[in-house]
């Protein structure tokens, strides 16, 4: 059985997921932003081994921690997109416009596509590529516990935002309808930032995608 648990990290309440396989307790971190040591503290409470980090994107608040963790841990960096490279190389003039502790630099192990697959332990997830909020997002898709890690694409009643450099609004709606919404109005959705929502709830009343 996948489990995961969700751990707001930085002043950005970013939702850093802990997913893990619990036949192994094998564990990989979705967007460790920072308060490493809080992250790390959780994987030691339930009694699991970080292998990996996956990134759905590289914006500061989502991958600020990604190379200390990396480094600290021997772990293989797994995503975003290529298409995010961009905002990897900026991490460190993001590190000093948003008050975050620098960035230390990575390069990701590997690149995810549209289609991929990433495992842990015995579980394995979808990965579909959702740009919109930055050229490279990805969403991580788990269709045997109907969940899936959206980063900042969706939120409960809101959308990402597309005003930073390569953002696009069309890209965006277009990723939440094509992409998001055939995975299922049961799937319940764990979002880069406030509380979880179904996409059937949004399907119905969220003000930007509403009806599509």
């Amino acid at each position: 059985m996948l489990q995961y648990l969700t751990v707001p990290v930085t002043a950005f309440q970013q939702n850093a997921s802990l997913v893990w396989c619990d036949a192994t307790g094998q564990a990989a971190v979705i967007d460790p932003g920072g308060d490493l040591d809080t992250l790390a503290a959780e994987a030691r409470r339930l009694g699991l081994t970080l292998e990996q980090i996956w990134l759905t994107h590289a914006h500061i608040d989502h991958a600020g921690g990604t190379g200390e963790l990396a480094q600290r841990l021997q772990l293989p960096i797994v995503g975003p997109h290529p298409g995010d490279q961009f905002w990897i190389d900026g991490l460190p003039q993001q590190s000093a416009m948003f008050g975050f502790p620098p960035a230390l630099p990575f390069t990701p192990t590997r690149w995810l596509h549209d289609g991929d697959q990433v495992q842990i332990g015995n579980e394995t997830l979808n990965v579909r590529h959702c740009p919109g909020h930055t050229p490279g997002h990805v969403v991580f898709h788990a269709p045997q516990i109907d969940r899936a890690f959206v980063g900042d694409v969706l939120f409960a009643g809101s959308i990402g935002r597309t005003d930073f450099p390569q953002g696009n609004h069309e890209q965006l709606i277009d990723s939440i309808t094509q992409r998001l919404w055939p995975m299922g109005d049961q799937t319940v959705f764990i979002p880069g930032h406030g509380p979880e929502s179904s996409f059937g709830r949004e399907r119905r009343s969220n003000p930007y995608v509403g009806g599509t």
